[in-house]
C-alpha cells in the first residue's frame, strides 16, 4: 500500500520536473535553440497543429534559426505564429525557409526572463509540494482505515519528505542553469 503511495508520488514529481524542463527551455536566451518553438501552434488548413509537426529546425549560427516546412503552403501561417508568439522575434520568408535571427538581449529583457524562469521554477516547487501533500493525506487515510500501522505511516511522511527534497533540488538547479544561461552575454 504505502510502496504504491510512495511511487505514485515520485513518478508524479518527475513529470513535474520534465515539464518545468519544457517550460524553462521555452525562456527564450541568447542562443537559438528549436525547444524556442515548442508551444507554438499554426493555423494548419483549419486546424491548430504545433509547429514541431510541420517543419524541420537548424540552428546554422548562434541566433539564428532556419525552418524548413514540409509543406511550402503552410510558409504563411508558420511565418505569422512565430510573430504573433512572445517570442519577440520578426521572422523572414525566402520562398523555401523561415529565417529567425533573434536579436541580442538587453539587460532589462535578460532581468524580465530571470524573473520569468524563477516564477516558472517555484510554480514546479508548488506542484512537487502538492504531490507530497496529497500522498501524506492517502498514507493518514491507510493508517486511519487500519491498513498500515503507525510506524509505517511515520516512515512514509519521511521518505515523502525526502523525495520532496530531492526534487526540490533538481528543479532548484535547473534554475541555475537558467539563470547562468540568461545571464550570459
Amino acid at each position: 500500500m504505502i510502496a504504491d503511495i510512495l511511487s505514485t508520488a515520485e513518478q508524479k514529481m518527475k513529470a513535474t520536473i520534465e515539464h518545468a524542463k519544457e517550460e524553462l527551455a521555452g525562456i527564450r536566451t541568447g542562443r537559438a535553440h528549436p525547444a524556442m518553438f515548442n508551444k507554438i501552434m499554426v493555423d494548419y488548413y483549419g486546424s491548430p497543429t504545433p509547429l514541431q509537426q510541420l517543419a524541420t529546425f537548424q540552428v546554422p549560427e548562434a541566433r539564428v534559426v532556419l525552418i524548413s516546412p514540409f509543406d511550402r503552403n503552410a510558409m504563411n501561417g508558420i511565418e505569422k505564429a512565430i510573430r504573433d508568439s512572445d517570442l519577440g522575434v520578426n521572422p523572414a520568408n525566402d520562398g523555401q525557409h523561415v529565417r529567425i535571427v533573434l536579436p541580442q538581449l538587453t539587460e532589462e529583457r535578460r532581468k524580465e526572463y530571470i524573473k520569468l524562469a524563477r516564477t516558472k521554477a517555484e510554480e514546479a516547487k508548488v506542484a512537487i509540494r502538492s504531490n507530497r501533500r496529497h500522498a501524506v493525506d492517502a498514507v493518514k487515510k491507510a493508517e486511519k482505515g487500519k491498513e498500515v500501522g503507525e510506524d509505517d505511516a511515520a516512515r512514509a511522511e519521511k521518505q515523502l519528505d525526502t523525495l520532496t527534497r530531492k526534487f526540490e533540488d533538481q528543479v532548484t538547479e535547473l534554475l541555475k542553469a537558467k539563470e547562468a544561461e540568461l545571464i550570459e552575454v
